[in-house]
């Protein structure tokens, strides 16, 4: 054995390794052969590179660098380690209720409700605190998000304001994102051609109704007529000498508000040679106002519920109308504002009180040869200190049940925090709050009244109280809520310049009732057409929706006009 050593020292033997010199990269130009088989986890530049000790998991967690060792694509799987012969099917089928010790049966818990109670008195309080409703629906939701991904609940499918049939065309798709870049700026306000009928002049008194002092909303039996732009005596006149595009300001506010919708709806166009008439279809709910919209969880469609999406938007209808008619000094003895032009929807046979309100039929000029005449409203008048006549625009918001339409109670936050209550309505009604903005700004009003008007019971929609009011000028309402006019004139002025490229006919628009975007149909000459329409062919006669808002409730009839 010593002889073995000493010649070893005597003459060393050294190998020179073989060192790859890769002209075309980096790395062994050739893969041995015992790394054929070997898996390769991909990595990037900033990893740490090795698996001799696997850091990733959570038995040695460095807590100051916790993803100092983690990849960037992820952990591999094929490092995990699988056993053919372990039972994957293996679970224990005794399930008898395990027996508490004597000390966890209930007896701390009567210390832990003592110490609770002593609280500072004691010199002991508890760490233990109650969830609040807040904190509850926030874990519900985030329960909802991990049953249904990041999307939340899934999302309710909604029907359309009316059935698309087969020999429907669709022309074009426009979707929100889109028509949210669309800017017509430098559009000069309408100019008036025509005023109608004769307003009731506003009550003050209201001005100071509040929590404490509320008021019951009446039940004020009035008509309010609401004619289609094709229907109007007054636009049909005006056609033949003045503008080439007609509307009324609610469809208007409708078109130029869509990026804000949820609902479905659907707007009937005309178009005559070069001219344009903008409306709507018989028998629509149409005028029927929307409630919670656009909130986060809006009502159900449950239509025997009396919170369902119709249900509410007949009872808001009907206090909109109501609370627009309470808040007027009416009577034979007070005095009213009347224009150059009587009411042109009342006949001669109508029966009943006809609401204030009062028509200014105005035109906009929107360049490239493209005049618009609309039909605007006014609720009533204002006189001012100073002796000045304003005219005002009256909406009314409802409050049906805090807890289901999540939002704050009117009673406690009201008075002392109205901002926040008006906060939660923009969030929950922002469709609706921009179209009444809208038509006040086409009107050109003064003033924009809100009135607050909330149920008596909330399980009872029949009786109502008044809470409260507040008003603002329409120009700065529109700040306020983020609401783009040069934006709503871009939108209209894109639709109109769509159909002014079709050919003569019959189209419609109509909101997709579970998509963010509108389409334009071409559709037959005779759709929506009714057989006494078919059969009348007398110009002068006009086919109008006479709604009546009286004790027995929310009513309407269709009648004709000669």
């Amino acid at each position: 054995m010593s002889d073995i050593i000493s010649s070893v020292k005597e003459n060393p033997i050294f190998e020179k390794p073989k060192v790859q010199f890769n002209e075309h990269g980096w790395g062994p130009c050739e893969l041995p052969s015992f790394f054929k088989d070997m898996p390769y986890q991909p990595f990037s530049k900033s990893d740490r590179l090795g698996k001799i000790c696997d850091w990733t998991g959570t038995a040695n967690v460095d807590k100051k660098y916790q993803n100092k060792y983690t990849s960037a694509f992820g952990t591999g799987n094929q490092y995990s380690y699988y056993h053919d012969e372990d039972e994957t099917t293996f679970h224990l089928v005794d399930t008898t209720r395990v027996q508490k010790p004597p000390y966890q049966r209930g007896r701390f818990r009567g210390n832990l409700r003592n110490l609770r109670g002593r609280g500072a008195r004691g010199g002991l309080t508890s760490n233990m605190t109650s969830l609040g409703k807040s904190v509850k629906t926030r874990d519900q939701r985030r329960g909802n998000t991990r049953k249904w991904g990041t999307r939340g609940p899934p999302p309710k499918i909604r029907d359309a304001s009316v059935a698309v049939r087969a020999d429907w065309t669709t022309i074009e798709e426009m979707d929100f994102p889109r028509l949210a870049k669309l800017s017509l700026p430098n559009v000069k306000d309408g100019e008036d051609i025509v005023r109608c009928g004769t307003l009731e002049y506003y009550d003050k008194s209201y001005d100071r109704v509040n929590v404490k002092n509320e008021r019951p909303l009446q039940k004020v039996d009035r008509i309010v007529h609401t004619v289609t732009t094709t229907d109007d005596p007054v636009i049909r006149r005006l056609s033949k000498t003045v503008g080439n595009v007609f509307a009324t300001d609610a469809i208007l506010a409708t078109i130029m508000c869509c990026t804000r919708s949820n609902y479905s709806w659907d707007i009937v166009i005309e178009k005559i040679g070069d001219k344009i008439f903008m409306g709507k279809r018989d028998n629509t709910e149409f005028d029927l106002l929307t409630v919670n919209e656009t909130s986060v969880e809006p009502p159900t469609d449950d239509g025997s519920s009396l919170n369902s999406p119709r249900n509410l938007a007949i009872e808001a209808t009907f206090i909109n109308h109501n609370f627009s008619q309470q808040v007027l000094k009416s009577g034979e003895k007070e005095p009213k504002y009347s224009f150059e032009e009587p009411n042109p929807f009342i006949g001669d046979e109508e029966e009943g009180e006809v609401a204030s309100v009062a028509y200014r039929y105005r035109k906009w000029d929107l360049n490239n040869g493209i005049v618009l005449v609309a039909r605007c409203e006014h609720d009533a008048v204002l006189q001012t200190p100073n002796g000045e006549t304003q005219f005002i625009t009256i909406k009314a918001l409802n409050e049906w049940d805090s807890k289901l339409a999540n939002g704050v109670e009117w009673r406690q936050r009201l008075d002392t925090q109205r901002g926040a209550v008006l906060a939660n309505e923009l969030r929950n009604n922002s469709c609706k709050l921009a179209k009444w903005t809208v038509q006040a700004i086409l009107a050109s009003s003064d003033q924009i009244k809100f009135g607050y008007v909330s149920r008596v019971h909330v399980r009872d929609s029949s009786k109502h109280v008044i809470v409260g009011t507040q008003q603002f000028k329409p120009h700065e309402f529109a700040t306020q809520i983020n609401l783009s006019m040069d934006n709503a004139w871009g939108i209209l002025r894109c639709i109109i310049d769509l159909c002014m490229k079709q050919k003569d006919g019959k189209y419609l628009i109509m909101k997709d009732p579970n998509k963010p975007m509108i389409r334009l149909y071409d559709i037959p000459d005779n759709t929506f057409e009714s057989d006494g329409e078919e059969e009348s062919g007398d110009e002068g006669e006009t086919f109008q929706t006479v709604y009546s808002y009286g004790a027995g409730g929310m009513t309407n009839k269709y009648s004709s006009k000669n």
